[in-house]
């Protein structure tokens, strides 16, 4: 079936000499894979490799069998083009860091109009504004609320966070938990967006351990998902 859709690009794979394997998230069908035969050696073809570079959000007409084979694209352009996201090199290393969080985290292989909304939205207000050292961590706890497992701030005056429950509790139990050192910072996220990132301010130190402790909260809650080899380079870069 040939579809027009809007999509967002996760990762990009070589395979063989001349193609490559593209994982994209769609507007119209979620989460797809694509095969791009040729893409490297063709100077006149219409698919480009600069198109896919890592969270690039791109138009497209497609044809989808979803039967979970590679799909095909039949052509392709920018939807709408980052001014600073791919030319910054602290913002690029933060798109490389969420591009792998993401291509280990959605999972979803159909519809999900609200989490694109989420993705188109927030990576053009990365583009838009100069780049908060905590906007990883507020993109990645909003990130769970359309992955289904946000915190339950119900009982948010409880002494600890249960990362295995999602929710506040009175008492310490043996799974892993937020506890008093980390609750303060990780409470600032909670029902926060990114026009407020400004009045966060949180300690180097304490900014790694709470990102530790986020990727730990998505590795419970998210089945197979594998640890960031970018988040060496994205520690570099706020050191």
């Amino acid at each position: 079936m040939q579809v027009t859709t809007k999509a967002i690009v996760l990762s990009s794979l070589k395979y063989g000499d001349t193609s490559l394997i593209v994982r994209a998230f769609t507007e119209s069908d979620g989460l797809k894979s694509y095969l791009l035969k040729g893409v490297l050696s063709s100077k006149r073809g219409k698919l480009k490799p600069a198109y896919f570079q890592p969270l690039m959000p791109l138009e497209m007409v497609a044809y989808h069998k979803n039967k979970g084979t590679l799909e095909s694209i039949r052509e392709v352009k920018v939807a709408m083009p980052y001014k600073t996201l791919h030319t910054d090199i602290l913002k690029n290393s933060v798109v490389l860091f969420l591009a792998e969080m993401l291509g280990n985290s959605i999972q979803e292989q159909e519809q999900d109009q609200g989490l694109f909304n989420y993705l188109e939205y927030s990576l053009h207000w990365l583009d838009e504004h100069p780049l908060s050292p905590n906007f990883h961590i507020l993109f990645l706890i909003n990130l769970t609320k359309y992955l289904g497992f946000y915190p339950d701030t119900s009982y948010g005056n409880e002494p600890y966070f249960d990362l295995l429950e999602g929710s506040f509790c009175l008492e310490p139990s043996l799974n892993p938990l937020i506890t008093s050192d980390k609750m303060v910072g990780f409470k600032k996220f909670l029902g926060t967006n990114f026009d407020a990132l400004h009045g966060i301010q949180l300690t180097k130190s304490n900014r790694r351990e709470l990102l530790k402790t986020v990727i730990l909260y998505f590795r419970l809650h998210v089945h197979g998902f594998r640890e960031p080899k970018s988040l060496a380079v994205l520690n570099a870069v706020f050191q």
